[in-house]
C-alpha cells in the first residue's frame, strides 16, 4: 500500500465539511467517505467552528483581539528619530558629494 501524502485544506473546505457535520443529515462515517476526510478530522473541524462561532457575532473574545492597541506616543517618536536621522545622513552625504542636488 502507498503512504499518502499530507494534504492541507483550504479555511473554506473546513468550514463546509465542519457545517455539513453540525446539520447531521449524515453520519460522520458517510461525510469521511464524501469528502475524503478522516472522521476524528471532521469531528475536530466541528469543534473549532463551534467554538469559534461566538466570535463571528463580536461578542467573543476574538472580537477583542482582532483590533491591536497602538501606542501612538511611541509612533510619533519612532517618526522623529528617523527624520532626524535622514536629515542628518542627507546632510553628510551632500557634504561628501554623494548626494545629488536632484533630491
Amino acid at each position: 500500500m502507498t503512504k499518502r501524502t499530507r494534504r492541507t485544506h483550504s479555511a473554506g473546505f473546513n468550514a463546509k465539511v465542519a457545517l455539513a457535520a453540525i446539520k447531521g443529515e449524515k453520519t460522520l462515517a458517510e461525510l469521511a467517505k464524501l469528502f475524503d476526510v478522516h472522521p476524528a478530522q471532521i469531528t475536530a473541524w466541528k469543534a473549532q467552528l463551534q467554538e469559534g462561532a461566538a466570535g463571528v457575532f463580536g461578542s467573543g473574545p476574538a472580537a477583542t483581539e482582532a483590533v491591536p492597541t497602538v501606542d501612538l506616543k511611541l509612533l510619533h517618536a519612532k517618526i522623529g528619530e528617523l527624520t532626524l536621522e535622514k536629515d542628518f545622513l542627507s546632510g553628510a552625504l551632500s557634504k561628501a558629494g554623494l548626494l545629488s542636488a536632484k533630491r
